[in-house]
């Protein structure tokens, strides 16, 4: 009979085989993924070159990174545009922000550099100090498009892929268009979206005050969107600004921002389907399901005498005015508690003017107006509140509601 100590011997090599099988099987993983991720990265060039690039002038450098193609504006410094692809790898990709913003050694004029944006200075306490110059180096190419590979969201940091963004509009309206188009991905899982995106360059731009290399600030930014398997294209055109106004204010069609830019975009799709993609304004097939029902706000220039639309109505909160409002009725809900609210324009939980009828005021409707009202555009009349930063109008009779169609 062998020694038990020869029994436990046998385990610890087994295990240590084992454990060395394990460190093996894993290095091989990780070389086959890597192998995996450079064949995508690969695809993705030739995609953007085949179908993304906006077509170049005589003079302009084209430079190609790993997932993101773009031209330099030196007069600027800044890109003229970015082309990058939004694939279906978001849905998995696990790479989180690098932060390792850097100046871009393929662009052979120079890029921007930190100093076009802040100073720092080291503290005493090892820590840094930070002197900003009010704008914010703002991604054209967002670097959560490319989560999921870590070659392309470093590079996604480049100075070549950033320009001056107010913070209101950085990390509000523009942060909430590039949402938009991720979650189109997740929605449409078996397809990808070919981008552009820029700012509006024009000889009177501003330029950052104390920037060292003379960065101008942009008054508008362009971002569009190629889905070339379902046929659908859109643009959107947006002041450096904070923007109140529903993201799908802001869709224009691709021929308009040519128009404003002088930029050809997608010009190697066949000239039929270019032009009729082209022409497109309407970003309903890019919303969601429930986005799709809402509807824009009344322009200003077209609003019946004395009214506000649904967004103007927001700078009437609690100024105890009497004024009318118009909108369409794109969700009502009948609480427990017996009140009604419709929704104007937008729905819950995105709404921009909410109509409240309290429980005890029913009594003075003819209908349901929870049920009757339901798609309604109509004007109603009242005093606009705040309640939890949305409009609301609480009314008290059916006198106060005129039910336009």
């Amino acid at each position: 009979m062998a020694p038990r100590w020869s029994s436990a011997q046998s385990n610890i090599d087994k295990i240590r085989v084992k454990n060395d099988s394990l460190v093996y099987y894993k290095f091989i993983t990780d070389r086959i993924q890597d192998e995996i991720e450079e064949l995508k990265l690969d695809q993705v060039r030739i995609d953007i070159a085949s179908v993304g690039l906006p077509k170049l002038e005589p003079s302009e450098q084209l430079i190609n990174h790993k997932a993101m193609s773009l031209v330099y504006a030196e007069k600027h410094e800044q890109p003229k545009w970015v082309s990058h692809i939004i694939t279906t790898d978001i849905r998995n990709g696990v790479q989180g922000r690098s932060n390792d913003f850097r100046v871009d050694s393929m662009v052979s004029t120079g890029t921007a550099t930190e100093t076009d944006y802040f100073l720092k200075s080291l503290k005493a306490d090892g820590t840094f100090a930070y002197d900003a110059f009010g704008y914010e180096r703002g991604h054209l190419a967002p670097s959560a498009d490319f989560r999921w590979s870590a070659q392309a969201l470093s590079e996604s940091y480049y100075y070549s892929n950033m320009s001056p963004m107010l913070a209101d509009f950085n990390r509000e309206s523009w942060a909430k268009l590039e949402d938009l188009f991720r979650a189109y991905i997740y929605r449409n899982p078996d397809t990808q979206l070919y981008m552009v995106t820029g700012p509006v360059l024009q000889d009177d731009l501003t330029k950052i005050p104390r920037a060292v290399n003379n960065v101008t600030v942009p008054k508008q930014f362009y971002k569009m969107a190629l889905d070339l398997k379902n046929k659908r294209a859109i643009a959107f055109l947006m002041p450096n600004a904070l923007n109140e106004k529903p993201l799908e204010s802001y869709a224009v069609s691709i021929d308009q921002v040519e128009s404003l830019t002088g930029i050809d975009f997608y010009h190697q799709l066949p000239e039929d389907m270019e032009s009729a993609l082209e022409a497109n304004a309407s970003p309903r097939e890019f919303l969601s399901l429930a986005e799709q029902t809402d509807v824009i706000p009344d322009h200003p220039t077209k609003l019946p005498r004395n009214c506000y639309n649904t967004i103007m109505a927001k700078g009437q909160m609690g100024n105890g005015r009497t004024i009318r409002v118009i909108g369409t009725i794109v969700s009502t809900k009948l609480s427990s508690k017996g009140n009604v609210f419709l929704n104007l324009d937008k729905q819950f939980p995105n709404q921009i003017f909410t109509v409240t009828i309290f429980k005890d005021q029913m009594i003075n409707f003819s209908y349901p107006p929870d049920k009757e009202l339901q798609g309604k555009k109509i004007i109603v009349k009242g005093k606009v509140t705040n309640f939890n930063g949305v409009a609301s109008m609480a009314v008290e009779n059916e006198d106060d509601i005129e039910i336009l169609e």
